[in-house]
């Protein structure tokens, strides 16, 4: 309309007056032009924030703040912003290999329960935080592992047979390590922890021999306690007189059979 360049219906339509410019000169191209960039600097700021998204800001490399907002929101265009997902997430691992307390090979699956806590921190302290993630599962499961053997064939030792306290272990020393970097780690737990394959074949035949042997020991002490018991009821009751001679052959007679019937019914 300042320039007179409107055609009639737009005046019309609008109400406006006739003007008879003289056409688009350089005030009214620098007005179009500013306008314009205006409203392209205000468009390109509008985003729809999502939840479980957070973007983080920066300018020229420095740090200029985090939003966590959802639905429609405003960001200065100059701003660059990453987004960083912050729902709670899980990572099961691929057969990691490590040793135990004895130095015998392992293979080890894990699955990671987190969420980035603090999404500077996550962005801005390190390159990749997933990756960082990775690395300190693979280091924490090699350092807590160690600590205790697969396996304690002849005692009652803790083991890593022990789910929860290994997980337990595992959660805590990733919380430390992952913290520096803004991450939460809700659990660690171990999904699976078995021998490797150039040396399960050789544990398993230890462990058999193992439970054949503490079963062997059960029965024994099974069979020596009623043979004990049966040559107390004769003697005491009166109903057998024995001298050492003929207590030691019932007593060998007796364990011979109970341990027979024990192996019969094994």
């Amino acid at each position: 309309w300042w320039a007179g360049v409107l055609p009639d219906p737009a005046l019309r339509a609008t109400g406006l007056p006739g003007y008879g410019g003289g056409g688009l000169g350089a005030a009214q191209w620098a007005s179009l032009a500013g306008s314009g960039t205006l409203g392209l600097f205000g468009f390109g700021g509008l985003a729809r924030g999502r939840v479980g998204r957070a973007w983080v800001l920066s300018l020229f490399g420095r740090y200029r703040g985090t939003v966590r907002r959802t639905g429609l929101v405003w960001v200065n265009p100059l701003l660059l912003r990453r987004r960083v997902d912050v729902r709670l997430r899980h990572w099961r691992s691929e057969p990691m290999p490590v040793v135990d307390r004895g130095g015998v090979a392992l293979r080890v699956v894990l699955l990671v329960v987190w969420r980035v806590k603090d999404p500077a921190r996550a962005t801005l302290a390190v390159e990749d935080h997933q990756e960082y993630l990775r690395e300190c599962v693979e280091a924490t499961t090699a350092r807590v592992l160690s600590r205790l053997p697969a396996d304690a064939f002849h005692d009652e030792a803790p083991t890593l047979r022990d789910a929860d306290a290994v997980g337990a272990a595992l959660t805590r020393a990733l919380a430390a390590d992952a913290e520096a970097v803004g991450v939460q780690i809700f659990s660690a737990q171990p999904t699976r922890i078995e021998y490797a394959p150039e040396v399960a074949a050789a544990m398993q035949r230890r462990r058999v021999a193992a439970l054949d042997a503490r079963h062997r020991d059960t029965v024994l002490t099974s069979v020596v306690d009623s043979v004990e018991d049966t040559v107390t009821r004769l003697t005491t009751r009166g109903l057998v007189e024995l001298d050492d001679y003929e207590r030691k052959a019932l007593v060998k007679d007796l364990t011979v059979a109970f341990y027979t019937g024990h192996g019969e019914l094994r």
